[in-house]
């Protein structure tokens, strides 16, 4: 029987040297380049790698965790396929972890990072507790954190601008006309849901709009948590005209309420989610929406810790991504849908 590929055969089919090889294989800081080379050569020689043997070599794994709250999200879905890629093209396994925002479970995963299992962890934590800042302090490998962390942290930090958000939802729902733009959010001891909270307080300051609590719901980030948010709020102040919701979900969930209370959206109640993920152009009628940048943190995020694992040992830095809103059908009115989709009014389509 044949013998099996070999590092030689495959620095020859790479076209690279058996030093460079033996790198790649042993999972040492190389060009981009050529792990790309030889790992298409060792796949397309059908050479299997013995990851134990290797892991206890190098004292590498060649697999990355990434823990999220909700594996179902559309935003961390946004971040995953995004963050593959850019592992895989470096030669890294991913592991995911779902957390469902439960604290001692993603203080669980940064403790495991001493048992290597993984090479490095991107991990986006609802809440950032003082134990997750210890063990933050104390990582046995690599870790960056998508999404806000204290001033001071010495952590890789991808985070969005929640901030400049809801801000220029704000803005868009006063420049239409609405005064009574109610928040749904999620709970206030989550990252999230402190900022987007203090944002929406800060942007009614800045346009010269009272606070009044009693347009403040406070719900969890997911659709039937925020129907019922948006239901218990309609019960106290049925005359909003706006809903500030703190994601997608939140606001789909919205949408289900003001379509069964016979609300006519945007004619009686404008509504603007955050996330801007895919189901926001998907839902009827399509969902205005802040984009936060889901797909560019978790490429970003992904980047930054390949940094890590190929030896940079430099300051902890923290990556901005900027928000842009995108406007659709709940604000902008039916009009909006029948111009994407080409309809007329008269049954045919252009």
């Amino acid at each position: 029987m044949a013998d099996g590929p070999t590092i030689n055969t495959i620095a020859e089919r790479a076209g690279v040297s058996i030093a460079s090889v033996s790198r790649v294989l042993n999972g040492l800081p190389t060009r981009q380049e050529t792990v790309r080379k030889v790992m298409a050569a060792a796949d397309e020689l059908g050479y299997v790698r013995n990851a134990v043997a290797r892991s206890l070599k190098s004292r590498r794994t060649h697999q990355v965790a990434f823990a999220m709250a909700d594996v179902g999200n559309p935003a961390y879905l946004a971040m995953l396929r995004e963050i593959q890629p850019v592992l895989k093209a470096a030669g890294y396994r991913l592991v995911l972890h779902s957390t469902d925002a439960v604290a001692a479970d993603e203080i669980d995963v940064l403790h495991s990072l001493g048992e290597r299992y993984v090479d490095g962890l991107i991990m986006s934590p609802l809440r950032v507790t003082e134990a997750h800042l210890r063990m933050l302090a104390t990582a046995r490998a690599p870790v960056v954190i998508i999404g806000s962390v204290p001033e001071g942290t010495r952590v890789d930090n991808v985070r969005a601008d929640s901030r400049t958000g809801v801000r220029l939802a704000i803005d868009h729902l006063y420049a239409l006309g609405r005064r009574r733009i109610a928040m749904i959010n999620g709970p206030l001891d989550t990252v999230p849901g402190a900022a987007r909270g203090a944002a929406y307080r800060e942007a009614l300051h800045d346009l010269g709009l009272p606070y009044d609590e009693s347009l403040v719901q406070i719900g969890d980030f997911y659709r039937p948590e925020g129907a019922r948010a948006v239901a218990a709020l309609l019960d106290r102040v049925p005359d909003v005209d706006a809903l500030m919701c703190a994601n997608d979900l939140i606001a789909l969930g919205a949408l289900d309420v003001l379509r069964a209370a016979g609300k006519r959206v945007p004619e009686d109640v404008a509504v603007v989610g955050m996330d801007d993920t895919d189901l926001a152009a998907a839902s009827w009628p399509s969902l205005t929406s802040v984009s936060l940048g889901s797909a560019e943190r978790g490429k970003a995020a992904a980047e930054l810790l390949l940094e890590r694992l190929r030896g940079d040992a430099g300051e902890p830095r923290v990556v901005t991504v900027p928000p842009r809103l995108a406007v659709r059908a709940s604000t902008a009115g039916p009009d909006y849908d029948r111009r994407q989709s080409g309809y007329d009014g008269e049954g045919s389509g252009k």
